[in-house]
Formats: C-alpha cells, sequence, structure tokens
C-alpha cells in the first residue's frame, strides 16, 4: 500500500507531463486542469490502497478515460445546444436575424453545404473506426504521435518500450489505416 507520501510524491511526479497530455488532447488549458485534477482525486479516491508500483499505470488509465469523457460531455453540450452569440448583430439594439447571417454566409461562399458537410462527417467517421479497430500498442503509438504530437522518445517513455518499437507500432497503424479506409474509398 502506498503512504500518503508516497501519494503525494507520486502525483508531484506526475503532474506536469500528465498537464501536458491532457493539454494536447483538448488544447484548453482550463479543461486539461480539470481533467488532471479530476483524474488525481479518482486515483487517490478509488486507488489511494494500492501499491505504488501499480500507480502509474493506474493514474495513466484514469486520465485517458476522463479526457475521453470530456470530448463525451463536450459532443452532447454542442449536441443539444446551441450558442446563438456568434451571430453577431451590426443593430445598436443587439437584434439580428439567423436567416440573414445565414443567407450572408451563403453569399460570401462561407456556408458549407448539407452534402459537404455530410461527406466530411462520414468521412471522419470512417477515420475514426478505422483507427478504432488498431490493435491497442499501434493506437497508442498512432494516437501519441500523430494526435498528441509527441516526439519518438516522448512516445516511447509513454509506452514503456523502444524507440524502434514505436517506429514499428506507428508504421503498421498507417499501413493498416490506409488500407482500411483505400477499401472505403478514402484516399490522402
Amino acid at each position: 500500500m502506498a503512504s500518503d507520501s508516497e501519494l503525494s510524491d507520486f502525483l508531484k511526479n506526475v503532474e506536469k507531463k500528465a498537464f501536458k497530455r491532457a493539454l494536447y488532447h483538448v488544447r484548453d488549458e482550463d479543461a486539461a486542469l480539470d481533467i488532471l485534477q479530476d483524474s488525481m482525486i479518482k486515483l487517490c479516491s478509488s486507488y489511494g490502497d494500492k501499491p505504488i508500483s501499480e500507480l502509474p499505470m493506474l493514474f495513466q488509465r484514469i486520465l485517458s478515460n476522463t479526457v475521453l469523457d470530456w470530448f463525451r460531455r463536450q459532443k452532447t453540450r454542442k449536441a443539444i445546444f446551441s450558442n446563438l452569440s456568434e451571430f453577431g448583430s451590426d443593430d445598436a439594439d443587439g437584434n439580428f436575424d439567423l436567416l440573414e447571417v445565414t443567407s450572408n454566409a451563403t453569399e460570401h461562399g462561407l456556408a458549407e453545404s448539407a452534402e459537404d458537410w455530410i461527406g466530411r462527417f462520414q468521412t471522419l467517421e470512417h477515420i475514426e473506426t478505422a483507427i478504432m479497430s488498431l490493435p491497442a500498442r499501434q493506437r497508442e503509438a498512432f494516437l501519441l504521435r500523430y494526435w498528441e504530437e509527441m516526439d519518438l522518445a516522448e512516445t516511447a517513455a509513454m509506452m514503456g518500450c523502444s524507440e524502434g518499437s514505436v517506429k514499428t507500432h506507428c508504421s503498421r497503424a498507417i499501413h493498416a489505416l490506409s488500407k482500411t479506409l483505400a477499401t472505403q474509398g478514402i484516399r490522402p
């Protein structure tokens, strides 16, 4: 079992890297801090009685799940709420017509057609499904290197393997994704 001081030292040592990892995912400092704090609280409240040697892997899993939960909440919020404050108004009284804003965007070529939007959305779904179907180590290496933009050494340290293994996993992931997406008619 980890003592309070060992748990505290562990959290101090992992804090900066965990914040950086969360920030790479969400690209918002406040959200990354919230995710980090939630992850640390979950570790302490649920796994504080575990041996110190088990804490690094538990914390990484908790952090990953907390980031995924954040994305799910954001997706739900965006689906439910529409932020009308983004549609500015030139009127002094603050009134605006949403249809007028939409028609102006269309006239200037700023609006995306429904067909283009659906096509882009479907392509992103295919890519996400293809990434999720990769073997766990390949998916982890691919996401750390290309989604979180970590360098080779950081990725190897995060995954607990050699840089050569990271290269192999990334290469296999890219080839598998290319093959899967090509069968679906998606070309780079």
